[in-house]
């Protein structure tokens, strides 16, 4: 049976954690893998509780791993979380995020699509996470395009679903500190000729808690992301 590895990062999610939990076990649960599916929660090094709830859920929950790590943004956790599902045997890594913006019962189609894509990628339609974050969305395709050559729908959704063998190939591209590494492993996927889908999915208001990004520290990263996007461009 194949085995399924969903890769959550989070970062002071005390609010949101519990419910996440309750949310995508299920799914790891139904796609189980003859037992060796897992629900990996990355904790990025927070400063509440989060680490500590999700180890009080994994005692009851086997197909639950809690991981922990030095604080270093979503990025580098993303990253951890799939270096280490790929160390641990899965055949496909699914990532979200721990807000509760995204829904586990839209998994499905996914799931069902896999043998025919490397990867699938939400696409975000109707969103209620704010107007700003829709304009930084539509920026970031465009400088996409500008730095890359390459469309990207919607680079940095935090839902999709990766094939483990493609992804191990292009992992190593990616640098282990950068912040915005869904949206380089999508650039990645378009520029090598993979096949990529997008599905429609629904993007909910975070569900509790504080964002750690407001919009300045996003142009500041946008800023940066710039200059490493050119390089990196050189690189692949």
């Amino acid at each position: 049976m194949e085995t399924l590895f969903i890769v959550i990062p989070a970062y002071n999610e005390e609010a949101n954690i519990r419910q996440v939990i309750e949310d995508w076990y299920p799914v790891v649960e139904k796609y189980h893998g003859d037992q060796k599916s897992r629900l990996v929660i990355i904790d990025d090094g927070s400063k509440d509780r989060t680490y500590q709830i999700v180890q009080e859920y994994a005692a009851a929950r086997p197909l639950l791993t809690p991981v922990t790590k030095k604080n270093g943004g979503h990025g580098p956790a993303v990253l951890t979380g799939y270096n280490y599902a790929l160390e641990h045997g899965a055949d496909y890594i699914f990532q979200t995020d721990s807000d509760g913006q995204t829904l586990p019962e839209e998994f499905d189609p996914f799931w069902e699509q896999k043998n025919d894509w490397d990867m699938l990628i939400g696409l975000r339609k109707g969103r209620q996470d704010g107007f700003s974050r829709i304009v930084v969305t539509k920026t970031l395709k465009a400088v996409i395009r500008l730095c890359f050559g390459v469309s990207a729908a919607d680079a940095n959704t935090p839902y999709r679903l990766i094939r483990s063998d493609v992804l191990k190939k292009y992992i190593s591209l990616i640098p282990q500190d950068f912040f915005l590494s869904n949206v380089l492993l999508s650039v990645i996927f378009e520029k090598k000729g993979c096949r990529v889908k997008y599905l429609p999915i629904t993007f909910r208001p975070r569900q509790g808690g504080v964002n750690s990004i407001n919009l300045k520290r996003i142009v500041k990263i946008g800023i940066k992301a710039l200059r490493d996007f050119r390089q990196i461009n050189r690189q692949l």
